[in-house]
């Protein structure tokens, strides 16, 4: 692994036939939680089991985050988390899957701008990356995935949810056929199951094509997601 900066975002770069993100090999690309530190999904690289010509991304959001206690964490977006806990307490699922971020704009023209440094500089094709990501990374993955003008091979949603309603739907038949891999847990205390279920039930209808796997668990990536997200990643850049 090493460390680069690429696009204005501290990013950890590894695998390929150097260990170090050499090379001309498929990529994934994964992008933490809120206020997760930057390199906090960097130990999935040595759980997925994938080609060694496979290459990873893990950017680091731009947002620092006081978290206490002398420590800090990072965020793609800030949130209100007192509208959020409320809307979660009462559940007004209506307000959380309508709402539309402030933040969420820059923070995808972030991820834009390093798939195009990524592309131009390291040799990742479109075709060839696996963009996904965990809770408001995974929100943030699908919002990129859902607006590009060239999509990647295939989307990782892992424990996210539904934002932008009104502005993601009509977007959603324009990736009918892809592949998506979908988890989140059936005892979720932030992000809500049943919204991730509508998620799920919006991208299918649009012809996307989701694997849902639903935990007995919290918020968090069980293995029964690693192992998926290791054969999407051997699938669609074989």
């Amino acid at each position: 692994m090493r460390r680069a900066r690429l696009a204005n975002l501290d990013v950890v770069l590894g695998g390929g036939p150097d260990r170090e993100g050499g090379g001309t090999g498929p990529m994934l690309v994964l992008l933490h939680g809120y206020g997760a530190p930057g390199d906090d999904l960097v130990p999935l690289a040595r759980q997925l089991v994938v080609d060694p010509s496979v290459r990873f991304a893990f950017p680091a959001a731009p947002h620092v985050l006081e978290m206490g206690l002398g420590g800090s964490g990072r965020a793609w977006w800030h949130i209100d988390m007192v509208e959020l806990q409320r809307a979660v307490m009462t559940n007004d699922f209506e307000t959380l899957k309508s709402r539309v971020p402030k933040g969420l704009a820059e923070a995808r023209a972030s991820i834009n701008a390093l798939l195009d440094v990524l592309e131009q500089e390291h040799a990742v094709a479109r075709d060839k990356l696996v963009l996904g990501g965990f809770s408001q990374g995974a929100m943030l993955a699908t919002d990129v995935t859902l607006r590009a003008e060239r999509p990647p091979a295939a989307l990782a949603i892992l424990s996210g949810s539904l934002i932008a309603q009104g502005e993601w739907l009509p977007l959603m038949k324009a990736r009918a056929g892809l592949p998506v891999l979908q988890s989140h847990g059936r005892a979720d205390p932030v992000l809500s199951f049943q919204i991730a279920e509508t998620l799920r039930q919006e991208l299918t209808a649009a012809g996307v094509a989701v694997e849902f796997i639903a935990f007995n668990g919290g918020h968090g990536i069980p293995n029964g997601a690693v192992e998926a997200l290791s054969k999407l990643v051997a699938r669609v850049t074989a």
